[in-house]
């Protein structure tokens, strides 16, 4: 049965617009978890208003207060830019006032936005190795009741005991992100579920395989296998409408515009500071609407996700407000999505007993 999710990734453009953009967002998820929306994945992105809350960690306590059972995920917070027990503190936080609604997306971010690192005075080319050790000092936070010491290349630490306590046991629930096959296959040997970014279905198809394969080669039997699977999620950008037609008149351009204003905003800024990118030889699949977005009607959209629950993947990422897009279109598109899409997949009723 294939789940849904919904990537909460709201583009600001206009720094008078943020609070708006921001009160919008509220709106959003308060919406997500009238119409059952499984999960409300929060993204991290700073100073160039492609993610406008900025910090995913504060607002995460704002959406768990404006909603009663959705879970808040991370998709994912940016390890590498926090302080490793700052960050433990803040999520057992969240799961303790989310009641275990947490889902803590770990990843190291993007080397690719390097102002990001710039303006939290942290070299970029140190993202893998600080993710990598912040990510085992988290670990120790939460399962290490009488305190413990840490000597690491970037941190040192002697920590009495971390408070409060997880309200999951033994930590929050973590789900780690891996942008390529090389990163997939790393969690697949150490028997984890992940994010994957947005892929083509043949991309996907073919990651999952080896992904399912790398486990087996390791020694995991059927039944982890087949979990982590389920636990697993894909990114893809979705509008819904009454018809394809409809639907790709506010998709495309909305997924352009998206895409363009992105482009522009870090190229500007990469040019003003004299850093020359290594340009990329084939357009990645995330700029690629014939990958990334699915726009259509709702048996249109239905047949497109029964193609990625063909994969063998548990869960979609589906983000409905894209760049300029109006929050009331994105508020339709997702509200079309959970009535005449998502039922679709649902298990089926079990009979009652007889009498």
């Amino acid at each position: 049965m294939l789940r849904f999710s919904n990537f909460l990734f709201p583009e600001s453009r206009d720094p008078g617009r943020d609070a708006e953009v921001i009160a919008d967002c509220i709106e959003e998820a308060k919406l997500c978890d009238e119409l059952g929306v499984e999960v409300l994945w929060l993204a991290e992105h700073h100073f160039d208003g492609n993610c406008a809350y900025v910090d995913p960690v504060t607002f995460a306590a704002a959406v768990l207060a404006a909603t009663k059972r959705i879970k808040v995920g991370f998709a994912v917070a940016q390890v590498s830019l926090h302080h490793p027990m700052r960050l433990a503190e803040q999520m057992s936080l969240l799961d303790n006032l989310g009641r275990g609604r947490v889902i803590v997306g770990l990843g190291r971010g993007t080397a690719y936005n390097v102002y990001e690192y710039q303006g939290y005075g942290i070299p970029h080319e140190e993202a893998l190795e600080r993710y990598e050790e912040a990510e085992g000092i988290m670990l120790k936070a939460w399962t290490s009741p009488e305190g413990f010491s840490h000597e690491g290349k970037h941190w040192t630490l002697k920590v009495p005991r971390l408070r409060p306590q997880p309200f999951t046991q033994p930590h929050p629930y973590l789900i780690r992100a891996a942008s390529s096959e090389a990163g997939a296959l790393h969690l697949a040997r150490r028997g984890v579920p992940f994010l994957m970014n947005v892929q083509s279905n043949e991309t996907t198809a073919k990651r999952l395989a080896l992904y399912r394969a790398a486990m087996a080669e390791a020694g995991f039997d059927a039944a982890h296998i087949a979990r982590c699977l389920d636990e697993s999620w894909v990114w893809r950008n979705v509008v819904v409408a009454e018809t394809d037609a409809e639907a790709e008149r506010i998709g495309i351009p909305a997924f352009e515009a998206m895409q363009e204003h992105r482009k522009a905003l870090r190229e500007r800024i990469y040019a003003e500071q004299g850093i020359i990118m290594k340009k990329e030889e084939v357009p990645p699949a995330r700029v690629n609407p014939s990958h990334a977005l699915i726009a259509g009607s709702p048996a249109t959209v239905a047949a497109k996700m029964a193609e990625i629950e063909s994969t063998g993947v548990g869960g979609v990422i589906c983000s409905f407000r894209l760049g300029p897009m109006p929050a009331a279109t994105a508020a339709t598109s997702i509200r079309r999505f959970m009535e005449e899409v998502a039922p679709r997949f649902a298990a089926p009723a079990v009979p009652a007993a007889a009498e």
